[in-house]
């Protein structure tokens, strides 16, 4: 083990140095304060290391996203979203026995305690269905037993997690809309019985389109997880407390919920309507990008992570073509999506700054093409999110360092003062 030195008032300390599986070298600072009384300032833990994590890596620089040493490339369109879940939780892949008893856990504990869906009808029709979900979630916990020494316990509410997140976000659609409900079925992958109980209606039939299901599985996969971005590092802080399953996941819906998070795919879509009310002139909206000036900026673009290329934004390029084919989708918006991605991927200002389309911009275009509002968008990400979540929640659960999190802070307020008089 190497060290690293601190020279502070002429005084030295030296701290450990460790390196990860992939070679980036952290600097143990944890007896810092101890030893010296000082602290360090890293506004929004940019540069942090807040934990050790076995579940996902990422290279910015050069693209990359694994998920337990499996490239995304890999995964993505080839295992379905249920055994990448059971991947980021349990640390393997399934076989087939496993595979088969994991999906069907999925059917089996996908339908919420009936006096649960009463709370449906608390909310108003113009709740968003983030507030809905979450709430919902942080709700269950009062309807199941939960035992946090109990394993099987565990175990269990995670299937009930797992398998009732998808039946919540469709029926807080279906009361959006004012229809009732419709009950997952047996023999439907994880993607089609969301398709399904989002679409279908008791007076006819309803075909999941192949290619829908498809694409829906694929950005699942893509979401799963993130490493320690704002929601996940969010279920880690409130999970430290040893707050329960069902609270520290509803935490991290409520962080997904921001606009500069899962909301931001959203925001590609308000942003393609702005354009379109204003007479579909992209260009105009382009050089506004450009213009430092200006306090406009294109949605959907570059990544605070990614310097390269987002590599779930590549694998999602090429399906969303597939997608807007094969539904034989006409709408302006997203002509203004592909005239603005040509832009990204062809001018220089944009190539220079690696301001390259994101997950959110496709993932937003492929949304709205199989049919799903623009307020379920941030929805069906925490549906994708919600293994990776759990996966960490059970990650920190098991560190034998554990501790509360509890960020120090540095003090600009007015120094000590007294009352006149």
């Amino acid at each position: 083990m190497t060290e690293a030195k601190l020279i502070l008032d002429n005084k030295e300390y030296t701290f450990p140095t460790f390196k990860g599986s992939e070679g980036e070298v952290a600097f143990d600072i944890s007896k810092l304060r101890a030893q010296s009384g000082a602290i360090t300032y890293d506004h929004g833990y940019g540069n942090t290391g807040s934990c050790k994590s076995a579940i996902t890596f990422i290279d910015g620089d050069k693209g990359i996203l694994r998920y337990r040493g499996y490239p995304i490339e890999e995964l993505a369109g080839k295992k379905p979203f249920g055994q990448v879940a059971y991947l980021l939780i349990h640390g393997e892949l399934p076989n087939d026995e496993q595979a088969r008893k994991w999906r069907n856990s999925f059917t089996e504990n996908s339908l919420p305690h009936e006096s649960l869906l009463k709370f449906f009808d608390r909310f108003p029709v113009t709740a968003h269905p983030m507030n809905i979900l979450a709430s919902m979630i942080s709700a269950m916990s009062s309807y199941y037993p939960y035992d946090s020494e109990d394993e099987d316990h565990i175990n269990l509410n995670i299937l009930r997690l797992l398998g009732q997140v998808k039946s919540l976000a469709a029926f807080s659609y279906k009361k959006s809309v004012g229809q009732p409900f419709v009950y997952p079925l047996s023999g439907f992958s994880y993607a089609a019985n969301f398709l399904r109980m989002m679409f279908a209606e008791p007076m006819e039939e309803y075909q999941v389109p192949v290619v829908a299901e498809k694409a829906l599985d694929v950005l699942l996969t893509l979401h799963a997880d993130h490493e320690q971005n704002c929601s996940t590092s969010t279920v880690r802080m409130v999970g430290s407390s040893q707050a329960n399953l069902y609270a520290s996941i509803s935490a991290g819906v409520n962080a997904l919920w921001g606009p500069l998070h899962g909301g931001a795919n959203q925001a590609v879509l308000e942003m393609l309507e702005k354009i379109a009310a204003d007479g579909h002139d992209y260009k105009k909206y382009v050089e506004m990008a450009k213009d430092k000036d200006s306090s406009f900026r294109l949605m959907g673009f570059g990544h605070r992570v990614y310097k390269s290329y987002d590599p779930r934004a590549a694998l999602l390029r090429k399906m969303c073509d597939e997608v807007l084919e094969e539904m034989g989708v006409q709408d302006p918006l997203l002509d203004i999506a592909k005239a603005l991605e040509d832009v990204a991927l062809t001018d220089d200002y944009f190539l220079e700054r690696n301001l390259y389309p994101n997950v959110d911009f496709y993932s937003g275009i492929m949304y709205r093409a199989m049919g799903i509002p623009t307020d379920m968008f941030t929805v069906l990400f925490a549906m994708g999110r919600m293994p990776g979540w759990i996966a960490h929640w059970l990650e920190m659960r098991a560190d034998p360092d554990g501790r509360i999190h509890r960020p120090r802070q540095i003090f600009t307020g007015h120094p000590e003062r007294h009352l006149e008089g």
